[in-house]
Parts: structure tokens; sequence; C-alpha cells
């Protein structure tokens, strides 16, 4: 018998934490709302009540349902599967997306009754029509639509606490980096959001701290960088107050206009997929941008950002292919020495979808294939494959001793202080190195030696209790 609430069938949509390993997202002050389900919650009908579960912010407890939709990254999906299968012991029908279950169809459909691969705004509502007449399939494969007249996601759906909203401008990219999945996902070409739905859709927040979850927001080309410009000059005309964070590439600071735009409009902070100081590793991990410009291009680059007061978040990998104890040695030392604000390091791992996965698995060199239990381990900290140059302890404790010289507390100080120099932004320097401070904790989690850090307790200034990342 369905579930019955008012006459409504209930949909229940979960956002499943892999709580058992530390992971780059598990700190409330850096995560994001599910906007895929926030997406799935617009899209269903009115006769459907909906209600939004995450683990981000609550502990799972069971809520009977008619239907059960979730979503999960590579790092989660063990997690999913779990609580899956606590529904259909019941009988209810579950339902998984996102970016593992769109790469590994065959092996979620194992765990969930039926299977969304792909983007859900061109299958939602058939999956709905099919469950409602009892013929629900085990695999809808979606299809890639024009980002006109975009689904808003239903924002009420969505925990109070979230410090950020998150909006999405455009899909896609152009690049095929050999350890990315998202030309998979998204496909490989860029499409566009109109500028004016963006802007309408700024308006709504209640928030004003905003993260556009663009691969890259200012996109490739002349077109993207016009673009650009128009959204951050409606951002400014039409007087939206916000704060934001974005992700892009060392194509960001190629138009000094997009740059004084950006950072009028509110931009604090940008990340920047710098991965590798060498340009051979660039150039086999398919990152032609980068290798194209060459490392010694990279201070102009982050000058230039500085100059507007926007700090930089780079990027980097450590375990590539052909990496040293030396040449990760040298990787920290440029990063310290470099003008890089924040430092998001993580190890190489070879997720569904990508190349090197494939590649890897051809190979057989990843040791951590215990699936799916093993996908627990993919959260970018853990070294789950057998590299060509470092047995696993050398490798694993290499990579130790650089967080520890990345993440040393004397050292992001300095750097804090060399943001605001560089950026001459209070905001940007609080932003940064909150950042760093976030990372600095989730490096050193699980070591009782070292204090959990924040602005407070190292500078004793109470303004700082306003940063988002504390």
């Amino acid at each position: 018998m369905l579930y019955m609430s008012k006459n409504k069938k209930k949909l229940l949509l979960i956002n499943p934490l892999n709580s058992s390993t530390k992971g780059l997202i598990i700190h409330k002050q850096v995560i994001y709302p599910p906007l895929g389900l926030g997406i799935i919650g617009t899209l269903t009908p009115d006769d459907w009540d909906v209600e939004l579960l995450d683990e981000n912010f609550e502990d799972f407890e069971y809520k009977d349902a008619d239907l059960v939709a979730l979503t999960a990254l590579t790092s989660s999906v063990t997690r999913a599967y779990e609580i899956a299968g606590i529904y259909r012991k019941k009988g209810i029908k579950t339902i998984l997306g996102g970016i593992h279950a769109s790469m590994m169809p065959d092996e979620a459909v194992q765990f969930v009754d039926s299977v969304v691969v792909g983007e859900v705004e061109s299958v939602w509502a058939t999956l709905i029509e099919d469950f409602e007449k009892g013929e629900l399939k085990n695999k809808y494969n979606g299809v890639l639509l024009s980002m006109e007249n975009a689904v808003k996601p239903k924002r009420d759906l969505f925990h109070k606490d979230y410090n950020f909203a998150s909006v999405q401008t455009t899909r896609g990219c152009p690049m095929s980096c050999d350890f990315c999945s998202v030309h998979t996902f998204n496909g490989n070409s860029y499409r566009l959001r109109p500028v004016e739905e963006v802007l309408d859709e700024l308006e709504t927040l209640e928030h004003n701290l905003v993260y556009f979850v663009d691969d890259n927001l200012i996109g490739y080309g002349k077109r993207s960088q016009r673009r650009a410009i128009e959204l951050f000059e409606g951002i400014i005309e039409r007087g939206i107050k916000i704060d934001w964070f974005c992700s892009a590439s060392m194509n960001f600071a190629d138009n000094d206009e997009v740059l004084r735009l950006a950072a009028k409009s509110g931009c604090r902070m940008v990340l920047l997929g710098i991965e590798s100081e060498r340009i051979d590793q660039l150039q086999d991990m398919n990152k032609k941008l980068n290798a194209k410009m060459g490392i010694e291009s990279y201070d102009e680059v982050f000058k230039k950002i500085h100059n507007h007061g926007i700090a930089v978040l780079g990027a980097f990998i450590y375990g590539l292919p052909t990496d040293t104890p030396e040449s990760m040695a040298a990787r920290t030392e440029y990063i310290n020495n470099a003008a890089i604000d924040t430092v998001q390091a993580t190890i190489l791992t070879p997720l569904p979808g990508t190349g090197l996965f494939n590649r890897m698995i051809k190979d057989g060199k990843i040791t951590l294939n215990n699936y799916p239990n093993d996908w627990q381990h993919y959260h970018f900290s853990k070294v789950v494959f057998k590299h060509d140059i470092m047995d696993h302890d050398l490798i694993s404790s290499e990579i130790a001793k650089n967080w520890d010289m990345l993440y040393n507390e004397n050292l992001l100080k300095k750097k804090f202080i060399r943001t605001l120099k560089q950026t001459k932004n209070p905001v940007a320097g609080i932003w940064s190195y909150g950042s760093n401070i976030q990372y600095y904790n989730l490096v050193f989690e699980h070591d009782d030696s070292r204090p959990h850090l924040d602005l407070v307790n190292i500078f004793g200034l109470k303004e700082f209790e306003s940063s988002p990342f504390l």
C-alpha cells in the first residue's frame, strides 16, 4: 500500500554522507547544497510531498515514503547503496542518480531499483509516470538539454545551515583532462544558461554567499568572456549584493575587464586547477591549456587576479604517474613560494568515467578494488592504486610529509598576511585563510597532537566570527 499524506504520495530525497573517512567535504563550512536533488524537487508533480534527508546535517533515521531517490559521489555511493538496501527490504522502490551511478550503471542497478544515467531533467517526468503505473524501468538515460529555461532547484528543501547557496550557469567542458569525468557526464560542449535567467535566480536567494558550481565560470574564447562580462554587469546593475566564489581555468586572467567586473560584482576567490608545475605532467594528463601557457606565465596570472582584490585557490595533485619523492617535494616548494593564497592538495584518484580509471583497470593497477565497499576510499586523501615508481608505504609517507609542509600553521599565517598585502582586500584574505584552515583541519583531523584551528583562536579577532569558514 502506498504511503499517503493528505492524499499525496511521498518522495524522500536522500543526500548520503561518507562519514567513515575524512574526505574533502565533511566539514559543514565548506559544503554546498545538493543541487541535483533540489532540481528533482522542482520537477516532481504537485500531487507528491517531497522531503530531503541530508546526512551532511542529520543522522539517518528511517522515514516512510512511496519512493526514495538518492544521489551520490563515488566516495559516498557505498553509503547510498546501504541506505537503499534498507528501503528495498521494506518493498519501497529506490532510485539512484549522480556522477557515480551514471558512470557505473550496471553496478548501481544491483543495489537500487532504477538508475538515472546522466542529467535528470529529460527523464524525471517519465520516471514518475512509470512508477505510478507500476512500470518502473531499471534504467533511464538522460539526454543533454539546452540550458535555456533551466530548472531552478526547490531551495526550501535544503538545510538552513548551509553557509553558501549554489548556482549553476553553465554545463559541459570541451577539455578532456585524463582524471576528470565532467565531459563524460555533462558533455564536451560548453552550454550557456541565459544571463537574465541566472540573474533572476540570484535575486531569489536568501543567502548572500554564493558558490557558482560551474567547472569554469569564465568558459573558453571571446564569446564566453563577453557572456561573463554580461553576467557580472547584470549583478552590479541589479544591485545584487553577494560575495561569491567560483572555479575557472588559467584563462580567468586573460581579460582585465572580466577581472574588474568579477571583483566589483562580488568575486572574493577563484579556484584554479593548476595540478602540477611540470609541463610534461600536464601534457600527460591532457591539461592542454596549462601546458600551453607554461609555468613561467603563472605568476603573471596570479598577479593580475590579486590586483583586483581576488584570492587564488590553487588545486594540485600528488601521486602523478611520474612523481617521485623529489618531484613532490619540488611541487610543495613551488606552491609555498608562489603567490597562491589557498592550497587544495589531493591525491591522484582514478574515478569511474575517466581515462585514468579505464587505463588503471586495464593495467591492473588499482589496489582498492573490492567494489562497492572500497568506493568509500575514493575521497582524494588516500592512495588507491599501485604507483609505477613508489611502493604504497613510500608514496603515502612522502605525501604526508608534503602535506605537513603545505599546511604548516606558521606558513598559513604568513600566507594570510601575504594575501592581505597582495589583494588589499580583507574579505579575500579571510576567505583564503579560512579555506586553508579547513584543509589543515581535514589533513590533520585524526592527529590529536595538533589543535583544531579557526580564525578566532589563532588571531583572537572576534570580527572574523562572521567568516563563512568558521
